[in-house]
Formats: structure tokens, sequence, C-alpha cells
């Protein structure tokens, strides 16, 4: 088990009460960690793609191409909403987690 997000997440909470309490933040950044936003945004980038995917095979076939396979199309459309329902998940967990982190008293 990788402690390398805990130890991302452990720096962060002391550079934020550091700052709260009015003291020079220490920083130490973890080598080689991902970019959480970078990461976030590689997320929502796919999740568009799917949709954007799904949507070209589903207009195709109303179209009538003879090309495009129906159940190609339908797992295309469910793959695209399970993935947007998950990314819908994430961000409320997400949104929990800061709110959380905000309530925190230092």
């Amino acid at each position: 088990m990788s402690t390398q997000g805990i130890e991302q997440m452990l720096s962060l909470l002391r550079s934020t009460a550091a700052q709260a309490s009015g003291k020079a933040a220490e920083a130490t950044p973890v080598a080689g960690a991902p970019d959480f936003a970078q990461v976030l945004k590689n997320s929502l980038d796919k999740v568009n793609q799917t949709q954007k995917q799904s949507t070209q095979m589903a207009e195709k076939m109303v179209a009538g191409d003879s090309t495009q396979n129906l159940h190609e199309v339908m797992i295309a459309l469910q793959t695209a909403s399970i993935s947007f329902q998950e990314m819908v998940q994430v961000r409320n967990k997400i949104v929990t987690a800061y709110q959380d982190v905000m309530n925190m008293q230092v």
C-alpha cells in the first residue's frame, strides 16, 4: 500500500495550518507525486471524450450509417453514462472533503 498520497495530504494540511496560525509554511512537497489538478483535468477530458464519441456513434446510427452496430452504440452510450455518474460522485466526494477541511478547527 502506497502512503505517498497520505503524506502529500498531511503536508498540505500542515502548511495550511501554519498559514492559518500566521507561521511560515514548511514546504515539503512529495517527490514524484502527481499534480492533483492535472489528474482531475485528465479525468474530465477522458469523460468528455467518451461522451463525444458515444454521441457521434448514436448520430451516425440515427442517420442510417450501416457501419454502426446497435450493440456497440448502446455499450458506448452506457459507458458514457456510467463514466459521467462516476465523475459526479468523485466531485461530490471532493466537495465533502473540502467542506470537512474548512470546518476543522485549527
